[in-house]
């Protein structure tokens, strides 16, 4: 593996691309009926508990050198990490369909080129490209691309809120579900952080600045989403960006903020999938979860990712509050045995947990309980087994 680092500027560039997603616009969409002041609360209060788990997730990879899955090792063993490392592959895979998709059904609407088909293919081709730049050569080219979506995220900006409040739009969502989905895009991550944190020159202030870049931008897009609903009256981002006449510019906020945000699905797909097996390499295998997605774009209706999201935070959050706990607090380590039966048992009842909690209506959502009394449960259930002796 290449030992060349990242600078923090950079590492900031590549979660403020992270963050620049058509995905997190739409999600802020459907916290409209809220309305505008509750909406921002929620939208808020979500990423925080998010990014906070982001945080020091990221932190571990800095700490320890390592990627996302082989820091997973740290709680669940050599053998219990695949399970993880597996479903984060395949929920790479359906986020770069879902990403894929979206930025072509708006491309689509903004030129026409025959079908949502031919900008899946463009979309993918163009993230391929990112993905054989290789992260640590893609700097220049990312001031680039971020200097443009910051120009034209500001304008989009604009002409949202330069709109007149129509009535909140109608539909049923609570605060405390509001502030899941917010929370959920900062957890789909967990599983990618320390991908590029590990590589960072100064790792740890590299995880900081990109944290805290990833949760304003992502706030920032969540926010133009809900102001669209609310000012415009309009949930498609892509036709308001053509009634206002920005199509050429809207052409561009759209591409950029799919390659920016897919590349690093794709590229992470790759690190995942080496963490699995020796056979795989990380550029080809991103290469071939870059192809997966598109043809799954292509053929498959992937339009609905409300519930993918839900499904990735009760997988993720459950394992980051045990690999949180191990790491800073029981200071344990199981990456030298097979599995850790303990931390694997104390998993399923998180994931258990969390979609308990989605069928209640608490003000905090479901992350936060969750990962408490995971967090919790991991702690006593450590202590009283003497550190994991019963591990294998």
């Amino acid at each position: 593996m290449s030992e060349t680092k990242t600078s923090t500027f950079s590492n900031a560039l590549i979660w403020f691309g992270a963050g620049m997603s058509i995905a997190e616009i739409l999600t802020g969409t459907l916290i409209a009926p809220l309305g505008f002041q509750k909406g921002i609360l929620a939208i808020i209060f979500g990423h925080v508990t998010g990014c906070i788990l982001l945080y020091f997730a990221g932190l571990i990879g800095a700490q320890t050198g390592k990627s996302a899955m082989e820091t997973v090792k740290i709680s669940f063993g050599k053998k219990g990490s695949l399970i993880f490392s597996c479903l984060n592959v395949m929920q790479l895979a359906g986020w770069t369909a879902v990403m894929i998709v979206s930025g072509a059904a708006a491309s689509q609407f903004i030129v026409d080129l025959g079908g949502t088909w031919v900008w899946s293919i463009i979309i993918g081709i163009l993230i391929v490209l990112w993905v054989a730049i290789d992260i640590k050569n893609l700097n220049k080219l990312n001031i680039v691309a971020m200097s443009a979506l910051f120009i034209l995220a500001i304008l989009l900006s604009s002409m949202v809120f330069k709109g007149n409040s129509t009535s909140v739009p109608e539909g049923m969502i609570s605060f405390g579900g509001a502030v899941e989905l917010s929370a959920a895009m900062p957890l789909s991550w967990l599983p990618l952080i320390s991908d590029y944190t590990r590589r960072a020159k100064n790792p740890e202030k590299a995880t900081l600045v990109s944290t805290v870049t990833y949760f304003a931008v992502s706030c920032w897009m969540y926010i133009i989403g809900l102001g669209a609903s609310i000012f415009t009256g309009q949930c498609d981002i892509a036709k308001i960006m053509v009634s206002a006449g920005l199509g050429t510019a809207g052409l561009v906020i759209v591409i950029f903020s799919t390659v920016t945000t897919t590349f690093l699905d794709a590229y992470s797909a790759g690190v995942s999938s080496e963490s699995i097996s020796g056979i795989f390499k990380e550029k080809p295998a991103a290469i071939s979860i870059c192809a997966i997605g598109t043809i799954l774009a292509i053929f498959t209706p992937i339009t609905e990712y409300e519930g993918f999201l839900y499904l990735i935070g009760s997988v993720f959050a459950p394992m980051i509050s045990i690999l949180i706990v191990n790491f800073y607090i029981l200071k344990v380590d199981y990456s030298e045995k097979r599995f850790s039966g303990t931390n694997l048992l104390v998993w399923a009842v998180g994931f258990i947990l969390y979609r308990i909690f989605m069928q209640m209506n608490t003000v905090v959502g479901n992350t936060l309980p969750v990962m408490v009394i995971t967090a919790f449960l991991c702690f006593i259930a450590n202590k009283v087994l003497v550190g994991g002796k019963v591990n294998v």
